[in-house]
């Protein structure tokens, strides 16, 4: 398989979506996997760092609505609510806002399995170049 260049990466249109049936709230939601510097975002939002840079604590508050406010989108793939609404959104259905965070962690590679197996630490993980002829 040929390198891709610096042009090829930045074209490529790598992110995973999936509407998801919402019977409870009449229709369908949009959920965008995370791009990395979102993920990092919501990763961050979940630790409190004490005066020398440590983890202090998890701040686990609404970590639910944090991740699902930066994965709902409209059809054009824009973010149906902000950071600021996280509440709001936090407010719905416990059991739906569940269903729905579960598919945007997988779309976003967030689960224990995905991350497993991109450090390798999976047997579905390829990894290396073959030493076979």
């Amino acid at each position: 398989m040929a390198l891709l260049s610096k042009a090829q990466i930045d074209a490529a249109d790598d992110r995973n979506w999936e509407d998801v049936p919402v019977p409870e709230w009449g229709g369908e939601v949009r959920l965008l996997g995370l791009s990395g510097t979102e993920r990092n975002a919501y990763q961050s939002s979940l630790v409190v760092l004490g005066p020398n840079g440590a983890v202090q604590r998890m701040n686990l508050a609404d970590q639910t609505a944090k991740l699902l406010a930066k994965a709902v989108v409209d059809e054009d793939f824009e973010r149906l609510y902000t950071d600021k609404e996280v509440k709001e959104l936090g407010k719905k259905n416990g059991a739906v806002l569940e269903r729905l965070f579960r598919v945007a962690q997988r779309l976003s590679g967030m689960r224990k399995e995905d991350v497993e197996v991109a450090a390798g630490n999976s047997e579905a993980a390829q990894s290396g170049a073959s030493t076979s002829d």
